[in-house]
């Protein structure tokens, strides 16, 4: 079985004049809401065995805040040119392209990649999260996807069953 958790980026702050995309940092809000995705994470066991990032500034603080917080050494971290700005076949070969003996993987990517790619490989699951994950991919939203695939090459359309999709709000809701 194979855990695919895909990680939208915290909040992050509107872009300033003369800043590019590609540097925007988070915000307030997503300085509290990715620690919070993390510290979710820990505790309800939802722990990669490593992690394929974005290497724009706000994916990178995201994923600083949620490694710190799941409290787990020896993360292997790539960070992949391929998924800012990413289609959502971009996304799935940079997961494709995973190692083996990875069991559990996070993605901490971007919009509208990361939600088209999760709702095109949800085939079953959790049905309220579902609907909820149709109306969108908010930022640190959570999805976890499972497969049966013995390895990342694969995973396919429809193949994944969703296991839980969460988000800082619907944390918060629920309390």
């Amino acid at each position: 079985m194979l855990r695919l958790m895909l990680l939208r980026h915290a909040q992050a702050e509107r872009g300033r004049a003369g800043e590019r995309d590609f540097e925007r940092r988070l915000d307030d809000r997503g300085r509290r809401d990715a620690p919070q995705i993390g510290a979710y994470m820990h505790d309800e066991d939802l722990l990669p065995n490593a992690a394929v990032v974005s290497p724009a500034m706000r994916t990178r603080e995201t994923w600083e805040l949620v490694a710190k917080a799941l409290k787990k050494d020896g993360l292997g971290t790539e960070f992949d040119e391929r998924l800012y700005d990413a289609t959502p076949e971009d996304i799935l070969g940079a997961i494709r392209d995973t190692r083996s003996n990875v069991g559990a993987l996070v993605v901490i990517g971007h919009n509208p990649g990361l939600h088209e790619l999760a709702t095109w490989l949800v085939g079953s699951g959790d049905r309220e999260a579902a609907e909820r994950l149709r109306e969108g991919l908010p930022t640190s939203g959570l999805v976890v996807i499972e497969f049966t695939a013995r390895t990342w090459k694969g995973v396919g359309a429809r193949a994944g069953r969703l296991e839980r999709f969460v988000t800082p709000k619907w944390l918060s809701a629920a309390g």
